[in-house]
């Protein structure tokens, strides 16, 4: 058996199914894509994932794309390698129905509004360095539309509105989630699944040095309490200390380090 992770720094989706790995204690190669150079569109990698996006999980040969599938894939590869506490995803009907909610939640109404922010902030700053003939000729490397468009929308900028709609879109998300946490210990229930590695990555870990002016620890004890207890977790502290090629000033997800 063999396990091989193409992968960004430990943040958003990288960090997202590196964590099962480590909590699995599942051993793995670990590929370093820089996107930075536009790695994830080079040929070498295309052939990997034609969708020339990572992170990839390459099981044997077989290739995962996706990080929701990824994580479902490698619960039911790997049953019996879990954490002590309790399995990622619940053995119960019920368990497993909420965590794939809360996994739903993120995915549609957390990731794509967070993750705006952040490529206004950082991608912009790296598109807008590229000279427009050089520009043209990777955004042509691009295999997805919708992907190449995203960049292009960096280069020039995202609209005040659309980036107050993602605030708004931010805040929603997370009331409702301090809301849950003083109903349950974890996102899906008292056990820590992955509901709770898919927020973090993706919102949890880092939205108090993103948006500062939304007063996380005033407003949200109970989230900050979660992160806090999630961030002490063995696995996931590994998984931090991964390779980040970022430049320090560009590091808007995980701040300067």
């Amino acid at each position: 058996m063999s396990l091989k992770y193409y992968h960004a720094e430990p943040l958003a989706n990288s960090l997202k199914s590196m964590v099962p790995l480590k909590e699995k204690g599942l051993a793995y190669e670990s590929v370093y894509v820089d996107l930075h150079k536009f790695e994830q569109h080079q040929a070498w990698f295309v052939r990997v994932n034609p969708e020339g996006q990572v992170p990839v999980l390459d099981h044997d040969g077989i290739i995962i794309t996706h990080t929701t599938v990824i994580n479902e894939y490698l619960e039911d590869a790997f049953p019996d390698a879990q954490p002590a506490d309790a399995p990622l995803r619940p053995r119960d009907p019920v368990g497993a129905a909420r965590m794939r909610y809360w996994n739903k939640f993120v995915d549609e109404h957390v990731m794509n509004f967070v993750s705006m922010h952040g490529w206004h902030r950082m991608v912009g700053v790296i598109a807008r360095s590229i000279d427009s003939g050089e520009f043209e000729k990777l955004m042509e490397n691009i295999p997805l539309p919708d992907q190449r468009k995203k960049w292009m929308t960096a280069r020039s900028g995202f609209s005040e509105s659309d980036l107050a709609n993602a605030t708004d879109k931010i805040v929603y998300a997370l009331a409702k989630i301090e809301d849950q946490l003083g109903q349950t210990r974890w996102l899906a229930g008292d056990t820590y699944t992955l509901a709770d590695i898919n927020f973090y990555s993706h919102c949890g870990m880092m939205v108090e040095r993103m948006f500062p002016e939304l007063e996380i620890a005033a407003k949200y004890p109970r989230l900050v309490d979660w992160r806090d207890r999630v961030t002490a977790r063995p696995a996931v502290a590994e998984a931090l200390k991964s390779e980040d090629r970022t430049t320090p000033g560009l590091r808007t997800w995980s701040g300067d380090r």
